[in-house]
């Protein structure tokens, strides 16, 4: 026995106390990844005289300090910029120096700027993307929402129109007094190209049908004005043809917005026995709008929404995954970065392939077991008071042999 193999116990488990330690201090550390110390033994050699197997065992040595990459909890927290990754890989961070780090903590901020960043002030990656939700880009870019100013207003270019009008209603005109055309009439807002609002009316007047066996309406902007169009019913109320085309919307003065049409989509209009009806009126311009919230999808698209009503895709958040993920490097704020031994990052969007799907309002708690915690470090205390022992023994044979006479 040697002092040597003693205090390689001791450095050992006071290493593992080290480890153990470091697990419980992050026990609620959002996106901690528990670590072990791995242990191996020494021998002073490895081979004896003849061939056959005898070194001596001369202590113990910390092999690896090996990070444990299970999934944590997914703990809901309500705050839409809060995204936990329910399966493999990390979200891709962008360092205040330039560097590339990797996280699965996804409390994310909203800075002034637009900025989603970390809490240690790391921005985070993603894919640009249209209105419609497509990559623009297959490489993450730095993520900004348009929070600084307004989205801009879209004029009316569609208006579509459900509705049932009335089999019963007689020709307007063979009426005394003629039947007004508000009867059968609707409105709703359009838009101009600077959001200003228009007014649109349609009013709809039965008339003597230009084909036998047909019901005939007029379609007016007016009260007072000509026709813009016509719709043509068969016998079992659908609509069998239509002149509608579109309509000119004028903005009022002193706008300087010019004239522009509107199609009109009348597809959907019927003519049954039942009371006139308007089941859906829409048109697709709309006001400008300051970003009042953001909603983090499965995919990693972030939709923001705005004060107008409206919500536009505005980026989707990237993953990255390592062929060894052992071998990522911790460098502290829930972080890692890539190593010669974890390999270069593979960039993929989440719920695709082996990338794990984003659950928004929602993080991923650290995978700590406390109470194994607990149980190790019970274990280590021990092992740590036992090779102290072994030193202890050690001083005492030597002083007996000191004090031979």
């Amino acid at each position: 026995m040697s002092f040597q193999t003693g205090l390689s116990g001791l450095n050992a488990s006071s290493r593992s106390l080290d480890v153990i330690g470091n697990n419980i201090a992050n026990a609620n550390t959002t996106g901690m990844k528990s670590s072990r110390a791995e242990f191996g033994d020494l021998v002073a050699s490895s081979l004896s005289a003849g061939g056959t197997g005898g070194g001596a065992g001369i202590g113990v040595a910390v092999g690896s300090i090996s990070q444990q990459f299970s999934q944590g909890n997914i703990n809901i927290t309500g705050n839409d910029l809060d995204v936990a990754i329910n399966g493999g890989g990390f979200f891709q961070l962008a360092l205040p120096d330039g560097s590339a780090a990797y996280t699965r903590d996804g409390s994310f901020k909203l800075d002034a700027n637009g900025y989603i960043k970390t809490n240690s002030g790391a921005n985070v990656l993603g894919y640009p993307t249209d209105k419609t939700g497509k990559t623009t880009s297959v490489k993450p870019e730095i993520l900004q929402l348009p929070t600084s100013a307004p989205i801009a207003a879209s004029a009316t270019t569609a208006i579509s129109a459900e509705l049932n009008l009335d089999a019963r209603a007689p020709i307007a005109s063979s009426v005394i007094p003629p039947t007004p055309r508000s009867t059968y009439g609707t409105s709703l807002t359009a838009y101009d190209s600077q959001g200003v609002t228009l007014p649109v009316n349609l009013y709809f007047s039965k008339v003597t049908p230009t084909t036998a066996g047909t019901d005939e309406w007029a379609v007016y902007d007016s009260p007072t004005g000509a026709s813009v169009g016509s719709l043509v019913f068969d016998a079992s109320g659908a609509l069998q043809s239509s002149t509608m085309g579109s309509l000119t919307l004028t903005p009022a003065p002193p706008s300087i917005v010019p004239a522009f049409p509107v199609t009109v989509d009348v597809s959907k209009v019927t003519q049954f026995g039942a009371a006139f009806a308007v089941s859906n009126l829409t048109q697709d311009g709309y006001a400008p709008g300051e970003l009042t919230g953001l909603k983090i999808g499965e995919n990693g698209q972030i939709t923001a929404r705005y004060s107008n009503g409206q919500t536009q895709i505005a980026g989707q958040l990237s993953l990255a995954d390592f062929r060894n993920v052992q071998g990522l490097s911790p460098i502290g704020g829930n972080s890692w970065v890539a190593s010669y031994t974890s390999g270069d990052p593979v960039l993929g969007s989440p719920g695709v392939g082996k990338f794990g799907a984003l659950r928004s309002g929602a993080l991923e708690e650290s995978n700590v077991d406390l109470t194994a915690e607990l149980v190790n470090m019970m274990t280590a205390q021990r092992a740590y008071q036992a090779n102290a022992q072994t030193i202890k023994t050690q001083d005492q044979v030597m002083s007996t042999l000191v004090n031979l006479r």
